[in-house]
């Protein structure tokens, strides 16, 4: 799990640099296809699932690597180029049914309507990842180990699979031909990520679109039927914690209102948006418009340059946390990580121009001024030298002052 976490590290300026490319041709060719708030409430999804999968992973890759060693008839050899290519292939077929679960099965929804949320398409959506994905997720690959694929090797091509999936996240590149035929491509995925009828819950490939071709769930994007982008229930939240337990939320209140046990459990395995006909008549919802405008707080110039540079500073936290690897005990690592947890939730506050999200802001300027200089020391790094401590208390007291400058100009949300 470490190691995919650093190759995520590294891979992550890659990542940045191609979404500044992408925001300044956008800009070139006069496509609004970035909003500030949107895109750093995507990176801060990003990076909570990565975080969270600190701890998840070794759960799930200690499972897969169990069943592997004790399950398995046979153990397939990692230096055999053939088995490489067979496990990538057969990986990328497990992913198929899971991301169509994920669509047609409301407990799996919950986790995956995360990467769904934004009503934007652009590369920074395809950073935008559940953080519970992990909790049911790990059954759909458990073939590949019942079929001896080493766990190096399940490890580098299900990062070789997502990795290929961050490309087709964009509005910028149309149709490539043949192309579109085999692969997941741009034009393919933009299909997904609609929530037009023509499209809904079409096109789960992730390097293959033949899977849908093979099994009837391919559309073609038609240009005569610009996709809608968000879900049917939008999130209408910059909240990344709310984002990740909505629809388990949702579910659950739909269950403890159905009167018949049966409906009780029904909600949780029926395709999303299916109720108990008394939950829906007591509890209404209003119908899908798909001319609704979309989500997106008025903020002044000051707070977005303030929560961009705040967000510039919790990502660089965010990778020295994904690189402590085991060098930090439990404790620290879960203190570490609530810390970053609670900061993304408080900016996504911010960028909604809350009034409480701003009373939070300062608690947290000054929870990190002061944490270097308490007897634990920063996390991971013990009692840091004074430089360090006394550049973050520069860093919180210029915040604080900023803030309330002219963050605080921002219309108010309540």
């Amino acid at each position: 799990m470490h190691t995919q976490a650093l190759v995520i590290t590294w891979a992550t300026p890659v990542f940045f640099v191609l979404i500044a490319l992408e925001l300044l041709l956008a800009k070139r060719r006069g496509k609004p296809v970035y909003r500030s708030a949107d895109a750093v409430n995507s990176l801060a999804l990003g990076v909570i699932s990565q975080v969270v999968a600190v701890f998840t992973g070794l759960l799930t890759l200690g499972i897969y690597a169990w069943c592997a060693g004790h399950l398995a008839p046979w153990r397939l050899p990692a230096g055999n180029v053939w088995v490489w290519l067979g496990a990538l292939v057969s990986y990328d077929f497990c992913y198929y049914w899971l991301h169509r679960a994920g669509h047609e099965v409301n407990i799996l929804w919950a986790a995956h309507v995360v990467h769904h949320q934004s009503e934007h398409y652009n590369l920074s959506t395809a950073l935008r990842q559940t953080a519970s994905g992990a909790l049911l997720g790990w059954l759909f690959y458990l073939p590949l180990a019942l079929l001896g694929v080493p766990l190096e090797v399940f490890v580098a091509v299900a990062l070789i699979d997502l990795l290929y999936q961050f490309w087709v996240h964009t509005e910028l590149v149309g149709r490539l031909g043949w192309f579109d035929r085999v692969f997941c491509s741009p034009s393919n995925h933009r299909a997904h990520h609609a929530v037009n009828d023509r499209y809904l819950d079409r096109n789960y490939g992730g390097i293959l679109i033949l899977w849908d071709r093979l099994f009837g769930t391919f559309v073609e994007e038609d240009d005569g039927d610009p996709p809608v982008y968000g879900t049917r229930a939008p999130l209408r939240s910059w909240n990344p914690l709310w984002a990740n337990v909505e629809v388990y939320w949702t579910i659950a209140k739909d269950a403890w209102h159905a009167r018949r046990w049966r409906d009780k459990l029904l909600v949780w395995i029926k395709p999303p948006g299916w109720r108990p006909a008394d939950v829906a008549a007591r509890f209404p919802k209003p119908p899908f418009d798909p001319r609704r405008e979309r989500f997106d707080p008025p903020l002044t110039g000051a707070l977005t340059i303030y929560c961009l540079a705040q967000f510039a500073l919790l990502l660089g936290m965010a990778t020295h946390f994904l690189g402590l690897g085991g060098t930090a005990d439990l404790p620290t690592r879960l203190g570490y990580a609530g810390y970053l947890l609670a900061s993304l939730t408080v900016l996504g506050a911010l960028l909604e121009g809350r009034r409480r999200g701003r009373r939070l802001e300062r608690a947290r300027l000054l929870a990190t001024a002061l944490l270097p200089w308490m007897p634990g020391g920063w996390f991971g790094i013990g009692h840091p030298d004074a430089r360090l401590a006394l550049s973050l208390a520069l860093w919180s007291a210029a915040s604080a002052v900023a803030l309330g400058w002219r963050a605080g100009a921002v219309a108010e949300a309540g």
